[in-house]
């Protein structure tokens, strides 16, 4: 199939290149000139992995491609995808002007009939905002279908995530619609993982709902594993009993610093919006929120207790910037928080992270240091925090850790060490609802 996908962020640029995986030929569409230009010249400009492979792999083959044209993208293709920014307003609804922007312009483009689907996470509605705002144009309703189509992709993992997802969720007007994008995504769910057909209203809630569900459970996690803290339990014994409940399940039951990244935050602000606009007071959202705010100081706060609020003159390590280990990302990361924290506290702050440095930089500048190797972030430290699980910190070399840091202190906010073993190599070590040893 001829496929367009409008906006070549993280969502965007993994459809684009997956669809052309499977042999279609995809353009791929931004208004941003220079990225445009670096995508042209094979320049990946996120990490993810696996995406650069099947980048590569598809541009040298022409199946992908890039221009800042929408008219040709739209001339030369049947399905056209808007995979655009859904920034949070202030009052945590979801900015529609982008998807919108783009509707307004199809209208005098179309001249055959096209369905165009919202890839974007967007509230209930939006697929009828965007109709309406196309047939003012003066399009006639015959020459177009909005569809809704809510990725479901994790960073880290978002290639193994389309190319072989658990589900496809499509929400259409018409069987016309339903049969054309059930053909589309047929090459991905050969093992028979499920396409679910529905109106576009349940479509487009279902992604809220799954992201709300997600974040919730991570948040219930926390308090629990603050509970243990003042009880005396530990948290990893807790998570073992309640995930071997099949009712239950054994993901996302890891306490930690909170969640961040480009989805969860804004996804649970969202939902809480429209449940607000349709005089709904969603209280389960509003304290999963609550407890991620207060989850994101629970490390700070362990360093500053540590240390009797006398943190100037402290240099503090911080290995792990990315919201989640596998991207560069760094949207709502708990590590940006913790290292405001610690600087208004006085403190100095060394950082390494395998990804996400430049990033960090680009908010904090010179006011913190940036280590390429993880153990000379360490050099001359007070103590060491854990904030992101890379792989990288799982197996540190503890003696050499050791020897560069000041103090044998280790504040693990992801949980990545068996608390007895790093109390018997001699470090003192806080975790996250486990008891300090």
């Amino acid at each position: 199939m001829n496929i367009a996908v409008v906006g070549t962020g993280y969502v965007g640029l993994v459809t684009g290149t997956c669809f052309a995986e499977t042999g279609n030929h995809v353009i791929c569409v931004d208004i941003n000139t220079e990225k445009v230009k670096q995508l042209q010249n094979g320049q990946v400009p996120i990490f993810e992995p696996g995406l650069e492979l099947i980048f590569e792999r598809n541009t040298k083959q022409k199946r992908l491609e890039f221009t800042t044209d929408l008219s040709y993208a739209v001339k030369n293709s049947e399905i056209i995808f808007l995979a655009l920014p859904t920034p949070p307003g202030e009052d945590g609804s979801a900015d529609l002007r982008y998807v919108l922007q783009v509707a307004g312009q199809l209208g005098p483009m179309i001249s055959s009939f096209k369905i165009i689907v919202n890839k974007s996470t967007v509230p209930v509605g939006t697929a009828e905002k965007v109709e309406e705002t196309i047939l003012q144009s003066g399009l006639s309703s015959d020459l177009f279908e909005v569809v809704s189509n809510p990725e479901f992709l994790r960073e880290g993992v978002a290639v193994e995530d389309f190319l072989k997802p658990d589900r496809v969720v499509i929400g259409v007007k018409s069987e016309r619609a339903a049969h054309k994008m059930k053909e589309l995504y047929e090459p991905f769910v050969r093992q028979g993982n499920p396409i679910y057909i529905m109106d576009r209203r349940s479509s487009e809630l279902t992604k809220y709902a799954a992201n709300a569900y997600l974040a919730t459970r991570i948040s219930f996690m926390n308090e629990i594993a603050n509970l243990c803290e003042r009880t005396g339990a530990n948290v990893d014994m807790v998570r073992i009993g309640m995930g071997s409940d099949n009712r239950i399940g054994k993901r996302f039951l890891f306490p930690g610093v909170g969640y961040g990244g480009s989805c969860f935050p804004k996804d649970v602000q969202a939902l809480a919006y429209t449940a607000e606009t349709h005089q709904y007071h969603f209280s389960i959202l509003n304290s999963v929120m609550q407890v991620n705010a207060t989850q994101k100081k629970v490390l700070s706060e362990k360093i500053k207790t540590h240390f009797h609020q006398q943190l100037s003159g402290k240099k503090i390590a911080i290995w792990g910037l990315a919201f989640k280990p596998n991207t560069d990302d760094i949207r709502e990361a708990p590590a940006l928080e913790i290292i405001q924290e610690l600087l208004q506290s006085g403190a100095s702050i060394s950082v390494y992270d395998p990804e996400a440095m430049e990033h960090v930089r680009s908010i904090f500048g010179n006011a913190i240091e940036y280590v390429e190797d993880m153990y000379e972030a360490c050099k001359d430290a007070h103590a060491l925090a854990i904030i992101t699980e890379w792989s990288v910190f799982r197996s540190p070399d503890f003696d050499l850790l050791k020897q560069y840091l000041i103090n044998p202190l280790l504040f693990d906010g992801r949980n990545l060490y068996e608390p007895e073993k790093i109390k018997s190599i001699g470090f003192q070590y806080y975790s996250i609802g486990r008891q300090t040893v």
